[in-house]
C-alpha cells in the first residue's frame, strides 16, 4: 500500500543482509493485459451518499469538488502529476492487493483491492471490495464480472467503524487495509495490515469475524490498531510497523492452513527491528485459531517488503520481494537533477519472485529460499508486450513500486499484478498514470525448482 511511501528509511535495515547463492532463473512473457488507470465501480445502490464521491480527504481539508485536484507521486518520486485528477465520481477499481490461489465455481479469479488512498485518514470514503475477475491475455483484457463490498450488518467488528450509525455498514480504507485473499471452503479469508487481522468474510461480503494476531501467546499490534492509543512507544506499545501488518497470506494445499506473513519485521523495546527477517505465522480456519507455528522469510540485498504469497503445491510457495522504486533504470534521474519531470529519481532495482521452501525450515525457523525470478528483466521474444508498455531499450520490465499480485496458473505458468496506487504513482512513463496490469510468465524451471 502507499502509506509510508515517502518513509524509505527502512531501506537501511536490510542494508548489511548479504547476497543470496541462489539461481536468477529465467521468466518469458506469454501474456499481457491491463484494467486502465481510470476504472470506476458504481457503489451499491444502499450505500450512503458520502460513498459516491472518493478520495475527499487526500488533501490538507475536505474537497468535494470531482476532479478538481490533480494526481502526484510525490517529490520523492520526481514530483510527477499523473494525469489523473481527484476526488473521483463512485469508487476506483484501482490497487490489486491480491491473488486467491483457487479460483470460484465459474473459473474467476478473485482478486482484492487495496485500502483506497494509503491510509486510515485519507480513505473514509473509499470502499473495501474484492472482485471476481476474467483475465483474456488474447485480446490484452480484464473482465471484472462482480465486485463483492465488504460490510458488517451483524456487528462482528469489535471496534467503532466510519459508517457505524448505518444499517448495512460497509467497511471503508478507514477500518481496514486488506492485502491479501483467500477462499477457503466457499469462504473468504482476508490479511490486513491495520491490526494486524484475520477478516472472515462470506461470498455476499458480510463480515463473519475478526481474528487479531497472535505469537507466541503474544498478540501483536500496529500503530493503527484500534486498541492502540496515543502517545504509544514503539516496540513496547506496539511491534507491527506502520503498513507493516499481512501483506501475503497463503493457503498450504490440501490443509485448512493459512500462512499470514507481515509485510515489514517486528519492532522490539527502543523502536529497533528484531532483525532483517519477516515473521509468518500458521492459522487453522477449522479451528480458528493461532497454531503456534511461526517461521522467518529473509529478504535479499536491496528489498524492503513482501507483495503477495501463494502456494504452489503442498510445500513451496511463491513470494514477491520488492525495493520502494518506481520506474525503469534507463530513465533514471542523473545524480543530483534539479528537474525531475521526465525521470525517475528512485527507479526500480529489486522486484522479484520468489520461490521458497516451506518444508524443511532451519533451526531458527527461517525458511529456505530456493531460486528467484527478476522481474526488471522478462524476455519478450514474440512481443506480447502491449503497446505503450515496454522499456526504452532492453528486455521487458515490470518496474512497479508496489507489485502485490502473484499465483501459479498452472504446471509452467504463474500471473503478476501491480497495485496501481491511484492516483499517486506512474512507472511506465514518467507523469502518466500507472494501469492494473497483468502479466503472464511461462516460468517451468522456477516451478520445478527443489
Amino acid at each position: 500500500m502507499l502509506l509510508n511511501r515517502p518513509l524509505l528509511a527502512t531501506c537501511a535495515i536490510f542494508a548489511a543482509t548479504g547476497a543470496y547463492a541462489e539461481d536468477t532463473l529465467p521468466a518469458t512473457l506469454k501474456g499481457h493485459a491491463y484494467l486502465p488507470a481510470l476504472s470506476l465501480v458504481a457503489p451499491p445502490k444502499d450505500a450512503p451518499q458520502d460513498l459516491w464521491i472518493s478520495g475527499k480527504f487526500t488533501g490538507a481539508a475536505r474537497n468535494v469538488q470531482p476532479l478538481s485536484v490533480m494526481g502526484n507521486t510525490g517529490n520523492s518520486y520526481g514530483a510527477h502529476d499523473t494525469g489523473i485528477a481527484m476526488p473521483f465520481i463512485g469508487q476506483p477499481l484501482q490497487g490489486m492487493s491480491g491473488f486467491a490461489m483457487n479460483r470460484d465455481a465459474d473459473g474467476n479469479w478473485l482478486v482484492l483491492t487495496d485500502n483506497g488512498f494509503g491510509s486510515k485518514v485519507n480513505s473514509p470514503d473509499a470502499m473495501l471490495f474484492f472482485h471476481r475477475m476474467k483475465i483474456d491475455f488474447e485480446t490484452g483484457t480484464v473482465a471484472v464480472n462482480e465486485t463483492v463490498f465488504l460490510h458488517d450488518p451483524d456487528q462482528k467488528i469489535p471496534f467503532r467503524i466510519a459508517n457505524e450509525a448505518t444499517d448495512t455498514r460497509y467497511l471503508t480504507g478507514a477500518d481496514f487495509d486488506p492485502e491479501s485473499i483467500q477462499l477457503v471452503d466457499g469462504e473468504i479469508w482476508i490479511g490486513e495490515e491495520f491490526g494486524p487481522y484475520l477478516i472472515h468474510v462470506a461470498m455476499d461480503g458480510r463480515v463473519l469475524g475478526v481474528i487479531e494476531t497472535k505469537l507466541d501467546g503474544e498478540v501483536l499490534t500496529g500503530p493503527d490498531t484500534a486498541s492502540v492509543r496515543v502517545p504509544a512507544e514503539a516496540g513496547k506499545d506496539f511491534r507491527v510497523q506502520r503498513s507493516g501488518g499481512y501483506e501475503g497470506m497463503a493457503l498450504q494445499p490440501e490443509s485448512a492452513l493459512l500462512w499470514a506473513m507481515l509485510e515489514k519485521p517486528l519492532l522490539v523495546e527502543g523502536g529497533e527491528t528484531e532483525g532483517d527477517y519477516l515473521r509468518v505465522m500458521t492459522f487453522d480456519t477449522q479451528a480458528k485459531a493461532w497454531t503456534g507455528e511461526s517461521y522467518k522469510f529473509t529478504l535479499s540485498q536491496g528489498a524492503t517488503a513482501i507483495g503477495d504469497f501463494n502456494f504452489i503445491d503442498a510445500t513451496r510457495a511463491l513470494v514477491i520481494e520488492r525495493d520502494n522504486g518506481e520506474g525503469d533504470l534507463a530513465n533514471a534521474c542523473a545524480e543530483g537533477a534539479q528537474d525531475t519531470s521526465a525521470c525517475y529519481p528512485i527507479p526500480a532495482k529489486v522486484k522479484n519472485i520468489v520461490l521458497i521452501d516451506t518444508q524443511n525450515p532451519a533451526e531458527d525457523g527461517t525458511l529456505r529460499r530456493i531460486a528467484h525470478i527478476d522481474l526488471l528483466d522478462i524476455q519478450d521474444p514474440d512481443g506480447v508486450a502491449r503497446e505503450g508498455m515496454t522499456p526504452a531499450e532492453g528486455n521487458f520490465t515490470f518496474p512497479f513500486f508496489t507489485i502485490e499480485d502473484v499465483a501459479r496458473v498452472d504446471e509452467t505458468h504463474i500471473m503478476v499484478a501491480n497495485d496501481n496506487n491511484l492516483p499517486f504513482s506512474g512507472g511506465r512513463v514518467p507523469g502518466v498514470a500507472a494501469n492494473n496490469e497483468f502479466i503472464l510468465l511461462s516460468v517451468p524451471e522456477l516451478l520445478n525448482a527443489q
